[in-house]
């Protein structure tokens, strides 16, 4: 069996039906990792002992005649800022480094680890989440898979990179404004954040409490669709994770009608500020799906900026009391956002939170008549590392903050939204972002699918650079 490029629940099955054992494939993907990730750049801690300590004890529940569950034997790894029982939950700083370890799992890592997964580490990250890039001066830059000399996105993009370079299936991370959906398209994965408040945040670091999600990557649908439903349920650790029954997903990710689903393009602010590949990304899913409606988010293009405010101002508060003590410990781009945030007057903030309201009854209008809306997930596909600027519509743009223009607008409002890939021969990777009415991943996941079958949307593992 060809560890490299196989799915979680093709891993899972054969270790279920003994045709590999647990243990086998935890040593194959530490392998490929010990192999694989001074390239990358993708792990800041590696528990390989942990790790072949958890895949025995599958195999001998296997022996025993138990089900270990529905993720037997796949690995995983995790953004570093979920708490791992004995590490210290970095975030991606140097400063949380001198904190204690974290005496148990965060709720999602634990929850994985009840369904047979087995963990092998933490992920680099931008410092406290505050990025797009995943060029830490702390850890080092993560490369992008498909071109080494190229960012893999950000904030989570060592959890990007780590799939799309066939270290591991599955992967976690956080989104606060579209941590895990740019790196998601940059890497060429599927990258999916749920409803706000849909999986548990307990045991994970913030960035800023009313936006963070967290999230999953895979290479499969049905791979995203098998960990969005072992996450779901309430967790009294985190006060704003839904007391809304869990629903499975799992059986919707195959052979589906999907005529009745109505689907329309995001016009307007999101066919903007984007190279032409970006746009012709969403072209190739509208004409997959026949889709030729087009709809217009209100003012979507003041959202972007009302999230900076909002996120800004909660983050420099969370993170205040190190920057008056330990500023020069910070990435210095990190602390300029951070203090940056700090100044923002709280009438400001107040007038963001007005308009986030605002604007969340004026999407919730569209969909009343459109189940599903299609938009890029990035406005260009993955810069070099280092690269500050670029011309985009005849004018020199900042790169960073660009990145999530089209994601920020989603987020801001926590609708659930999947990144799917498009893997173009020759070129980078992009996204195209499906995007629903809160609690509606159902429906994502069914799109997502039919399009996976098509072979429109597709990760495959990236082995050559």
């Amino acid at each position: 069996m060809n560890f490299d490029s196989a799915d979680a629940l093709t891993i899972s099955t054969a270790v279920r039906e003994g045709n590999v054992s647990a243990v086998d494939v935890t040593k194959a993907a530490l392998a490929r990792i010990a192999t694989r990730n001074h390239q990358f750049n993708c792990f800041t801690t590696i528990t390989a002992e942990a790790a072949l300590t958890d895949a025995a004890r599958i195999d001998e529940e296997i022996a025993q005649g138990n089900n270990p569950g529905i993720l037997a034997g796949v690995p995983f790894a995790v953004k570093n800022l979920f708490d791992i029982a004995g590490l210290t939950t970095l975030a991606g700083s140097k400063i949380n480094a001198d904190n204690p370890a974290a005496t148990q799992d965060a709720t999602a890592v634990a929850k994985l680890k009840q369904a047979g997964a087995v963990l092998l580490g933490a992920l680099n990250m931008d410092e406290y989440a505050y990025g797009f890039v995943t060029e830490n001066s702390h850890y080092g830059a993560t490369h992008n898979p498909h071109d080494l000399l190229r960012v893999a996105g950000g904030s989570s993009g060592g959890s990007a990179a780590a799939v799309a370079g066939g270290l591991v299936p599955l992967t976690l991370g956080s989104d606060t404004n579209g941590s895990i959906r740019v790196p998601a398209a940059l890497c060429g994965v599927f990258g999916f954040k749920p409803t706000y408040g849909r999986l548990s945040r307990a045991g994970v670091a913030l960035f800023s409490s009313s936006f963070d999600h967290i999230g999953c990557f895979a290479r499969s649908v049905q791979d995203i669709s098998a960990v969005f439903d072992v996450l779901q349920g309430k967790d009294h650790r985190d006060p704003i994770c839904t007391q809304r029954p869990p629903v499975e997903t799992l059986h919707v990710t195959s052979h589906q009608d999907i005529s009745a689903i109505k689907i329309a393009i995001a016009a307007d602010y999101f066919t903007k500020s984007a190279q032409a590949e970006a746009l012709a990304a969403v072209q190739i899913v509208a004409d997959a799906l026949d889709v030729t409606e087009y709809v217009t988010i209100a003012e979507a293009h003041r959202a972007p900026a009302a999230a900076f405010v909002i996120t800004a101002s909660e983050g420099a508060n969370l993170h205040l009391d190190k920057l008056q003590r330990r500023p020069e410990d910070f990435d210095p781009a990190t602390r300029d956002r951070f203090l940056a945030g700090a100044l923002i007057p709280s009438s400001w903030y107040l007038q963001a939170q007005r308009f986030r309201r605002w604007y969340r009854d004026r999407v919730r209008e569209v969909f009343q008549n459109v189940d599903i809306i299609l938009a890029p997930t990035t406005p260009i596909s993955a810069p070099l590392i280092g690269q500050q600027t670029m011309i985009l519509d005849g004018e020199e743009i900042l790169i960073r903050p660009h990145l999530g223009l089209f994601t920020q607008p989603l987020s801001f409002i926590g609708l659930p939204v999947l990144s799917v890939p498009i893997v173009r021969p020759n070129a980078l990777p992009l996204g195209v972002q499906l995007i629903a009415a809160p609690y509606n991943e159902a429906l994502i996941l069914q799109i997502a699918a039919a399009l996976e079958e098509k072979g429109i949307v597709s990760a495959p593992v990236v082995f050559n650079n």
